[in-house]
């Protein structure tokens, strides 16, 4: 028997589990991970959309992260909704002292449309995103960001997820200074059970990574995790429905 790396994650709380720290979970367990939180915030959810949104203290969150650190460890981190700005300078804080992997999923938009991170939170991605392993911006993400352009001058890798985009053909495209693309081409999947999907594919790399896989590998087997959760996503809800973590095997 192995021993699973241990993941921590570091996003809000989704209600309705579908997405945040609840996708996260699902998705560490099922990839033979033990995975832990710090949450840093609480949201009223469903498919519907968010009706509520509470913020941590960045107290708490700190104090969170560092009771996993300071005792279990980890192998890896994903960091998805920050809720502030203060909290994500409290998370940048405490990470820049690791020497362990990061994957930032800059969470700005929940799949509802529901705004998640303001423009003053959206300023202190600047320090996650220099210290992350890779960065995962969706395709509006990537706009808010600067573009890929402004992605280059900043000097980091980041997975350019291509899912929001028009056409049947899903294309990701994996970017590294002063290193070829790596791009990943796979049929669109017709769903509207689509709730989680960014989170899902970021604790999944991250899962990967804490394994030890290279970063191309790790990617590829979280985008093969997400498509096999969205064949078998379970129908719930009467928006964008959540995705089928518990089948995938």
């Amino acid at each position: 028997m192995t021993t699973p790396p241990r993941i921590l994650s570091i996003a809000g709380s989704d209600s309705s589990g579908g997405a945040g720290i609840q996708a996260d979970i699902k998705t560490i367990a099922m990839m033979g991970g033990y995975a832990m939180t710090a949450i840093t915030a609480v949201t009223a959810q469903n498919t519907m959309g968010v009706t509520m949104v509470e913020a941590l203290t960045p107290a708490m969150v700190a104090a969170q992260i560092d009771a996993c650190l300071s005792d279990i460890g980890a192998d890896a981190v994903k960091i998805g909704m920050l809720g502030s700005p203060e909290i994500a300078a409290v998370v940048a804080e405490r990470l820049e002292r690791q020497a362990i992997p990061v994957v930032f999923d800059p969470v700005m938009v929940a799949t509802s449309g529901s705004v998640l991170a303001d423009e003053a939170t959206i300023a202190g991605f600047e320090r996650l995103m220099a210290l992350a392993t890779l960065t995962t911006p969706n395709v509006p993400e990537l706009a808010a960001l600067g573009g890929a352009e402004r992605m280059t001058e900043r000097g980091i890798s980041y997975l350019a997820k291509g899912g929001d985009a028009e056409g049947p053909v899903v294309e990701d495209r994996l970017v590294r200074p002063g290193m070829a693309d790596i791009i990943w081409h796979s049929g669109r999947i017709e769903t509207r059970h689509t709730h989680g999907t960014g989170c899902t594919l970021s604790s999944a790399i991250a899962t990967g990574l804490g394994r030890g896989l290279p970063l191309g590998e790790a990617i590829a087997q979280g985008r093969e995790f997400v498509r096999a959760a969205l064949l078998a996503a379970p129908g719930f809800g009467a928006g964008h429905g959540p995705m089928g973590h518990q089948a995938v095997r």
